[in-house]
Order: structure tokens, then C-alpha cells, then sequence
């Protein structure tokens, strides 16, 4: 028996026999392993995820056209192997178009695609279809109107028009949307009170005339504006108050002051409402001939007065001094009716008319300031001369003879009775003269 095995053994088929059946036997052992290790790693490697807000390029003619209706971005859906969805999420170095290079204007609807993303991802674009519109591409110039809001000046304070700089700028867009433009404005953005000239960026924005905002590139999109601002003020005379009743000998002859005008600052209404300021005397309080500085008095409402106070000149009679006088006259009631009667005052006139004269017929004017068309006068003189005077006795009026278009500031010229000394609360007036609109 033993001879027959060694003898099998020996022979070449048996080992080709053996040999066989150990490969069968490594064979199954390498399929189970690999099942085993497949089974343990394949639900790993497979996953999904969503990436959103990923930014839209659109491919198309951008020198002659304009494409309106694409989304600015879409969200992607991913699925495949864990390993590529996380280098996608990661790098993000994929692009995602609409290729509209060879489109007609007019609207239509395009695929949204994905390039330079792994093959072994499934995408879905969220949205997968855009409806544009293609238009003709137009540049066109527009002036700015530069604007700011009134209502933050300081109290006293007035603001001119504001300018731009540059004073126009390109629009480009769709020329559907351009013919549409109704308003280009660049609006100063600041806080206030504002009490002086301001200049600062203003972004300019493109409206409809519904005041909607438009699609459209603005070159440059920001620019410079300036709103001129100065303090409301106003020139009026300074009138005299007296207050109280001359002491017993007493005698007022007159009361002078070293200034008869004042220049005011406040609202534009209240300043159109002030023809003059005061200055208080107490005369109860004088015996003798006195230089008193006095604060000028303002209405509510005025902010500010320039000078602030003034010198008031007091001229006294005693009557010691009147009856070293009356020694020298015949009778005593002449010389005190004739010393009152010389006795210098002043008298205010207030919004008296500023006429227009010598304008061509081909011109039109308005009175800038005073906006009122009105001012007030001062006159000085004997109160026999002055105490008996009426507004009718006088006519002021500006010359405008030879003066072409534009503003003008233009002296006040006054006709009044002759003795008494006039002078007008401003000097002068500003006008405008433009031309005639023809019928």
C-alpha cells in the first residue's frame, strides 16, 4: 500500500492534481476577502451635498449687447464619491455659464451649465434654465442734478444750489432702458446742522420716472458735489426808545447813536418780518449830557445782531441852563416853542416799496433781495420837519437802464423831501433780469 501511494506521488499528474486544488483553495479565499472588503467600503465612498449661491457667467457680445434675466447665482446639487464632493466643496474651482455667444437680441430661454467639475459627480443646477432678454448695448451722456436736503441747516443758515463735478456722466445699458431714463441725481449723504460750505462724494443713481432704479453702468458712479452755505442776514436801521419821563428841570434835546444800522442773522421768514432793532433808553435816569453803550435789542426768532450794543449820545437842557437863557429873550414862550421845534429826531419808515425803473422792454426782473420787494428808511432831521412826514413822501427805486441779463446788485436810489437826511436799511438790492419768453 505504501509502495502504491509513493508510487502516485511520484507521478506527474498527481501533483498537477494537488496543485489544482490548492489554487482553488487560495482563489476562494482571495474572492471572500475582496467581497468583504467591498462590502466594508463602498457605502463610505458615496455621498451628497449642496453648494449655494454659486456666481452665474454669462458668455456673450459685451462691446454691442446687453443680456438682462440672468440670475446672479444658482445652488448645486452633488452626488458621487465622498472624496471629489469635498475637493468640489473645498476648491470650488468650477465654473458655472450661460453660453449666449451666438444669441439674437430679442428674449429667449438658455441652459445654465457646469464645466471643470469632476465626471464622477452627478449635478443638478438649481435653476437649469434662465429666460433673458438680449438687448442693443447705447451710451449716452446725462447732466446730474446734485441735490441736498434744505432741512439740514443750521437755524440762520441759507444753502445755494449745489453743483456737480463733473457735471455729467455715461450711462450705458440696454436702450430699451436708457430711452427710459428720467432723473440722473447724486444726493450729498451727510448729518447736521450744517453751518458751512460742504463738498463730499455723492454715488449717482439713474431713475425712471416713477423713481425707480435702473439697470445700468455709470461712469464714474461716484462724484463730487458742493452746496455753497451762508448765514441769512439782513441790514435794518436801529431805532431809539425812550423809556420813562425826563427828571423835573430836565430837558431831552436829542439822542444820537454812533451807528443807525445793524446787520441781523436769522430764519428767512422771521427776516423778512424784521424791519428794524432797537435800542432802549431810560431817560428818567439822565441830568446831564451823557454817552451811554446800550445792548441792541432783537425780536424773537433773530439769532444773532452785529454790532451787539451801541453808543447812545444823550443831549440834556437844565433849568439852571434854560433860565440863564431866558434872560436873553423877549418872552418866555417863543424861545421854548422854538427850542422844540429845533430839536433833531429820527423816524423810522418801515416796508416801503423798491420800484423798478428804466428796464428794457425785452427784459423781465425779480428782486432777489430783499425777496419782499420791500425795506425800511431812517430819517433825521428837525422835528418840525420830520414829525409831519408820511410814507407817501417818498420813492424808492432801482435804475436798471443799460443792464443786460444775469444778477445784478444794484444801489437804492430814494426821492424825499429835501432838509432831512435818508438813508435806506440796505443800500443796495440784488436783482435778476433774464429775457422775455417769446408768445
Amino acid at each position: 500500500m505504501d509502495k502504491l501511494i509513493d508510487k502516485m506521488v511520484d507521478t506527474r499528474w498527481f501533483m498537477k492534481i494537488v496543485a489544482l486544488i490548492l489554487a482553488l483553495f487560495l482563489f476562494d479565499s482571495v474572492y471572500d476577502a475582496d467581497k468583504e472588503l467591498k462590502e466594508i467600503n463602498v457605502p463610505g465612498q458615496q455621498d451628497s451635498a449642496i453648494i449655494e449661491d454659486v456666481p452665474v457667467k454669462s458668455y456673450y457680445d459685451t462691446e454691442n449687447l446687453v443680456v438682462t434675466g440672468t440670475p446672479d447665482t444658482v445652488d448645486l446639487s452633488l452626488e458621487g464619491p465622498k472624496s471629489h464632493l469635498e475637493s468640489a466643496k473645498k476648491q470650488q474651482n468650477f465654473e458655472v455659464y450661460v453660453d449666449l455667444t451666438d444669441a439674437e437680441i430679442g428674449s429667449q430661454r438658455v441652459e445654465i451649465k457646469v464645466r471643470d467639475i469632476s465626471d464622477k459627480l452627478d449635478v443638478t443646477i438649481n435653476p437649469q434654465y434662465a429666460d433673458v432678454t438680449v438687448h442693443e448695448k447705447v451710451t449716452q451722456e446725462f447732466k446730474v442734478d446734485a441735490e441736498f436736503n434744505n432741512s439740514l441747516l443750521g437755524e440762520g443758515y441759507t444753502a445755494e444750489a449745489a453743483s456737480a463735478e463733473p457735471k455729467t456722466v455715461k450711462i450705458t445699458g440696454a436702450k430699451e432702458v436708457i430711452e427710459r431714463i428720467s432723473f440722473v441725481k447724486a444726493t450729498l449723504d451727510v448729518k447736521g446742522p450744517i453751518t458751512e460750505t460742504i463738498a463730499d462724494d455723492a454715488t449717482v443713481r439713474v431713475l425712471d420716472r416713477e423713481l425707480n432704479k435702473l439697470d445700468v453702468i455709470v461712469e464714474p458712479q461716484v462724484i463730487r458735489v458742493t452746496v455753497p452755505v451762508k448765514q441769512l442776514s439782513k441790514t435794518v436801521p436801529v431805532t431809539i426808545v425812550r423809556n420813562g419821563d425826563p427828571q423835573d428841570g430836565v430837558t431831552i434835546n436829542s439822542i444820537k447813536l454812533d451807528v443807525n444800522e445793524a446787520s441781523i442773522t436769522g430764519r428767512e421768514d422771521i427776516l423778512n418780518e424784521t424791519e428794524s432793532v432797537r435800542v432802549e433808553v431810560d431817560v428818567s435816569k439822565i441830568e446831564e449830557d451823557t454817552v451811554l453803550t446800550l445792548p441792541v435789542i432783537i425780536p424773537d426768532g433773530i439769532s444773532a445782531v452785529d454790532p451787539k450794543t451801541v453808543k447812545v449820545s444823550v443831549d440834556v437842557s437844565t433849568k439852571e441852563n434854560a433860565g440863564k437863557e431866558e434872560e436873553e429873550e423877549i418872552t418866555e414862550e417863543p424861545a421854548e416853542e422854538t427850542q422844540a421845534q429845533d430839536q433833531e429826531v429820527t423816524k423810522t419808515f418801515s416796508s416801503l416799496p423798491i420800484n423798478l425803473a428804466g428796464l428794457s422792454e425785452e427784459y423781465e426782473a425779480v428782486l432777489k433781495n430783499p425777496a419782499s420787494g420791500r425795506t425800511s428808511i431812517t430819517v433825521t432831521g428837525k422835528s418840525s420837519r420830520v414829525q409831519d412826514l408820511k410814507t407817501d413822501d417818498f420813492n424808492l427805486y432801482l435804475s436798471l437802464a443799460d443792464l443786460g441779463e444775469g444778477d445784478h446788485e444794484v444801489p437804492i436810489n430814494i426821492d424825499g423831501p429835501s432838509g432831512v437826511d435818508i438813508k435806506p436799511a440796505a443800500g443796495k438790492a440784488t436783482i435778476t433780469i433774464t429775457q422775455k419768453e417769446e408768445a
